[in-house]
C-alpha cells in the first residue's frame, strides 16, 4: 500500500526574541508567573517585514534543501494557518509563487492549533489517492498580529514562527513496521467555539479581531481530549504507548503537555519540548518541534512518533508515523 513518507524537514523562526523579562515591562506579569504556569521562557516577534507567507518560505527552502530536492519535484502545498496574509488568496498559494512553482495544486486548512494534525491528514489522503506524489506541508503563523496586547492573559502565551515537513509517495506492506503516516484521528465540536475565539472578521465585523480565551475552560477539556484521539491512534494500529519513539504534542501550555503524557504513560524523556523556547505558534508548533528534534538526532529513522493538538473550535486531532 501507499504510504506517506517524511522526505525532509525545515524550520523558520522571525529575528526577534521576547523574554519574559520583557513581557514584564508591556503587561503586568512576571518571569516566575508566566513560567510556572505555561512552562514559556521566550517567543519569537514578527517584525514588519516577516509575514506567514515569508517564514513559511523559509521554512519550506528550508524542508526542500533537508530533503535533497527541488521545488519542481513537489505537487501540491498544503499551509496550516489562521494567520493567512490576505483573507484570499490562500498563504499556501502566496508561497507557491515565492517557491517558483507554477505547476501543482495549492490551498490553506484551517484549524487553528489543530491544523498542522489536519494538514498532514490531508496531504496523507492526496498522497494514497494518487494525486500527489510529494506533498509539501506547511504550519506557519504570525499570532502576534492577533493579540491584546493590554491582555496580559493571553498576550504572554504566543508567538509566530513556521515549519515544514515533506511527505513522499512509497509503497509498504501495510503493516506497523512500514515508514511513513500509519493512522490519524481528527474530531472538532464547535459547541466550544466561544471558550476561544477571535473576535473579528470579514463577514461579521469587517476587522482581524483580537483573541479571546477562557484559559480555565480550555485546560479542563485539554488533556481529555489529547488522550481521547492518541488512545485512538493506538487502537487502530494495535500498538501502545511503550511501542512510542517520541510524543511530539503542540506546545501550548507545559503543564497540558505535562498531563497528558502522565495520563498515557509516556515518560518524559518521549516527550519533545519547545514550548519554553518559543510559546505556542498555534499550526506552527508540531513542525517546529520535529525540526528540533530531528535536526539535534533525537527523532531517528524507524522511531515511532505521535503527533497530536488541540485548538480553537474546539479541534483536537492526531497522527501516528513512523519516521
Amino acid at each position: 500500500m501507499i504510504r506517506s513518507v517524511v522526505r525532509g524537514f525545515g524550520a523558520a523562526l522571525p529575528k526577534r526574541v521576547v523574554t519574559n523579562s520583557e513581557m514584564e515591562k508591556i503587561v503586568d506579569t512576571s518571569d516566575e508567573w508566566i513560567f510556572q504556569r505555561t512552562g514559556i521562557r521566550q517567543r519569537h516577534i514578527a517584525g514588519a517585514d516577516e509575514t506567514t507567507a515569508s517564514l513559511g518560505e523559509q521554512a519550506a527552502r528550508a524542508a526542500l534543501a533537508n530533503a535533497g530536492l527541488t521545488i519542481d519535484d513537489i505537487d501540491m502545498i498544503v499551509v496550516a494557518t489562521s494567520t493567512p496574509d490576505n483573507t484570499f488568496p490562500a498563504t499556501a498559494v502566496n508561497i507557491q509563487n515565492r517557491l517558483g512553482m507554477h505547476h501543482g495544486f495549492a490551498f490553506d486548512v484551517q484549524a487553528v492549533c489543530t491544523g498542522f494534525v489536519y494538514a498532514v491528514t490531508t496531504a496523507d489522503a492526496y498522497i494514497r489517492g494518487g494525486l500527489a506524489k510529494r506533498a509539501l506541508v506547511i504550519g506557519a503563523e504570525t499570532f502576534s498580529r492577533l493579540l491584546d496586547w493590554t491582555d496580559r492573559t493571553t498576550c504572554v502565551l504566543f508567538g509566530d514562527g513556521a515549519g515544514a515537513l515533506i511527505l513522499e509517495a512509497t509503497t509498504g506492506e501495510g503493516t506497523n513496521s512500514d515508514r511513513g503516516v500509519l493512522t490519524a484521528s481528527l474530531r472538532s465540536d464547535g459547541a466550544h467555539k466561544d471558550k476561544l475565539f477571535v473576535d473579528g472578521g470579514p463577514s461579521s465585523t469587517g476587522t482581524v479581531g483580537v483573541l479571546r480565551m477562557e484559559g480555565r475552560e480550555v485546560f479542563k477539556y485539554a488533556v481529555g481530549m489529547i488522550t481521547d484521539v492518541i488512545h485512538s491512534a493506538f487502537d487502530a494500529t494495535g500498538t501502545t504507548s511503550e511501542d512510542l519513539d517520541w510524543l511530539v504534542p503542540h506546545q501550548a501550555n507545559r503543564r497540558i503537555i505535562d498531563g497528558s503524557a502522565k495520563k498515557l504513560g509516556i515518560p518524559p524523556e518521549k516527550v519533545v519540548i519547545t514550548v519554553d523556547q518559543h510559546g505556542n505558534t498555534s499550526a506552527a508548533s508540531i513542525p517546529l518541534a520535529i525540526a528540533a528534534a530531528a535536526g539535534d538526532g533525537r527523532i531517528k529513522k524507524g522511531d515511532l512518533v505521535m503527533l497530536e493538538a488541540m485548538g480553537g473550535g474546539f479541534t483536537w486531532g492526531a497522527v501516528l508515523l513512523r519516521w
